[in-house]
């Protein structure tokens, strides 16, 4: 079996990366390099190619042949949520535009699993505790459009010609499972957090009158090495299932608020932290956790670190 990952040389694609060919898989990368880094991925095939660009479908399906591809992981996006906002149609173009090549060259090579890297950004701002994956999903920005569109993609492939999908909807990521892997783009609250501690100034928190026990905003942080052992689960769920499509929610189940994140990366690291004050960003929600009951029902997966991990990682890994 040779598995092909779009956007494998990232923080989240090379995780999976890693533990693919920790298992003795045959790992071939698809990525541009715009935010990856080629010394991620080891000993796999690196193609580096746009995905949205005119010439990624014929590549795509060169490179089916050549490495006789059977299931393919798609990671690879624009994922920065104020960024979408100020383009939108790049966002469109990018992420939609990357799924419809992707999916017009495995429709053309005949390969017919994929595990689509969406987002609990989807749904919105849900007015429940925990959301589940039929919930009706109401994105308020952008780029949760674009991996709401890709989904949609997929399911239509999936009636039209036979495509089997699973997309998952990822909570809030962060942690690290290899130094080098570390998530080195603060654009989410952990990094953001450690680059503050870094120059020895405030970090920032946007809202301390949210209906949740502190004020802060509420979070599901899972573990990048849960989530990568996700996709592994995915993988092996379409090699036995024959359904056509399938929605999974990977989180913890359990919510955060931001200042419980500040505090724990207080304790682990020993420094005092005071945070400064910021108004509401728009459109931010109070509380987004996962149920993760259908992911642990059909997959027999469910996050084996908490929060004190993640933290523990990533500072272990900085100090190095």
């Amino acid at each position: 079996m040779t598995v092909l990952l779009t956007g494998g040389a990232g923080y989240i694609g090379s995780h999976v990366t890693r533990l693919l060919q920790n298992r003795g898989e045959k790992v071939v990368v698809v990525d541009d390099l715009s935010e990856g880094i080629s010394s991620r991925i080891g000993d796999a095939e690196l193609v580096q190619v746009d995905l949205s660009s005119k010439e990624a479908v014929s590549l795509l399906c060169e490179t089916f042949k050549t490495h006789q591809v059977t299931s393919v992981v798609h990671l690879a996006a624009r994922k920065k949520v104020g960024e979408s906002v100020e383009r939108p149609e790049w966002y469109e173009e990018q992420n939609v535009g990357g799924m419809k090549n992707l999916l017009a060259a495995m429709k053309l090579s005949g390969v017919n699993r994929l595990v689509f890297s969406s987002s609990a950004a989807t749904y919105g701002v849900p007015d429940v505790d925990q959301v589940d994956e039929d919930f009706d999903c109401k994105p308020i920005n952008p780029y949760g459009q674009t991996k709401l569109d890709g989904e949609h993609l997929a399911q239509a492939a999936a009636k039209d010609w036979g495509l089997r999908e699973v997309s998952l909807r990822y909570f809030n990521v962060a942690g690290t499972g290899w130094p080098e892997l570390m998530d080195t783009q603060a654009a989410n609250l952990v990094p953001i957090v450690f680059q503050s501690l870094a120059k020895n100034v405030s970090p920032k928190v946007f809202g301390n009158d949210f209906p949740t026990d502190d004020g802060t905003c509420v979070r599901d942080y899972v573990h990048v090495l849960d989530l990568a052992e996700a996709h592994l689960a995915a993988i092996d769920y379409l090699d036995r299932d024959e359904r056509p499509y399938d929605v999974f929610n990977v989180g913890t189940g359990v919510g955060s608020s931001v200042l419980d994140v500040i505090r724990e990366i207080s304790s682990v690291s020993g420094t005092e932290i005071v945070p400064v004050i910021e108004p509401r960003r728009p459109g931010d929600p109070a509380s987004l956790n996962a149920n993760v009951n259908r992911i642990k029902k059909v997959f027999g997966w469910s996050a084996k670190h908490d929060l004190h991990d993640i933290i523990s990682s990533v500072w272990k890994a900085q100090s190095l």
